[in-house]
């Protein structure tokens, strides 16, 4: 379906970063955009930029997100919203755990369910999940956002099933590293974690994502992406690990 086909997107996590180049790149195709995200002075500036209608709005408020849903029939969702505390599970603080389990994962189930029911009825829909490469390869720490990743993979496939006969497409992105501010939320804003983790890298940005996610979107109704996983040409997943016992 190309975006003439679809009216409305609703994109959670939008005040900054991927959400935000979502954002634009749907209303430079002359989608009506629904940005939800906490932040209500970044979400008026792109407001005021794109001419999106900005809701202030916590995906885990699900009585917000309800009557949201349930006012405005949605062509295309994008569950952006996500959040990290980078400790192995060994280490997790309980609250830790349930934020990440609410936001990356119960938040994104809530909203398949209210949204694609709608999609289904009309025959016409496009679920854009946005997962990470910690859905599909293991690296230190992060346990918990790994076990959310990998269930919005899951849940990415599930949902093709779920929706069986009907035109609703899905497409899970997996990122790799890309130039944004998550790593200023995740580990704090200084120099010296913009100097870990951005600078003198050669990355994506938000906007690069933006554009393979409207690819995704614009392909012909007989065309689902399933999954795309996008990383920075000289940064490589996975890897081998093996330990020496310690002495008896």
């Amino acid at each position: 379906m190309p975006f003439s086909d679809y009216r409305t997107a609703l994109v959670t996590g939008a005040s900054s970063g991927i959400g935000a180049a979502v954002v634009e790149r749907f209303r430079s195709e002359g989608l009506e955009v629904h940005a939800v995200a906490r932040s209500a002075e970044a979400l008026a500036d792109l407001a005021a930029r794109t001419g999106c209608i900005a809701h202030v709005l916590d995906v885990t408020d699900l009585a917000g997100i309800t009557a949201l849903t349930t006012a405005v029939p949605f062509d295309i969702l994008v569950n952006n919203a996500g959040v990290d505390r980078p400790r192995g599970i060994l280490k997790a603080e309980p609250a830790d755990i349930d934020l990440l389990v609410d936001v990356n994962l119960r938040a994104v189930l809530h909203l398949c369910r209210l949204v694609v029911p709608g999609m289904m009825a009309r025959d016409r829909g496009h679920v854009i999940n946005i997962s990470s490469i910690a859905a599909a390869y293991n690296f230190g720490g992060n346990t918990t956002y790994h076990a959310t990743k990998a269930a919005i993979s899951m849940l990415s496939r599930q949902l093709r099933i779920d929706a069986f006969g009907k035109r609703v497409r899905v497409t899970e992105i997996c990122p790799g590293r890309v130039a944004t501010d998550i790593f200023a939320h995740v580990h704090g804003d200084s120099p010296e974690i913009h100097e870990r983790f951005i600078r003198g890298f050669e990355l994506p940005e938000a906007r690069d994502i933006a554009d393979a996610i409207a690819f995704a979107v614009a392909a012909p109704v007989a065309v689902n992406i399933g999954h795309m996983e996008i990383t920075p040409t000289l940064q490589v997943p996975g890897g081998l690990s093996t330990a020496r016992p310690e002495p008896a």
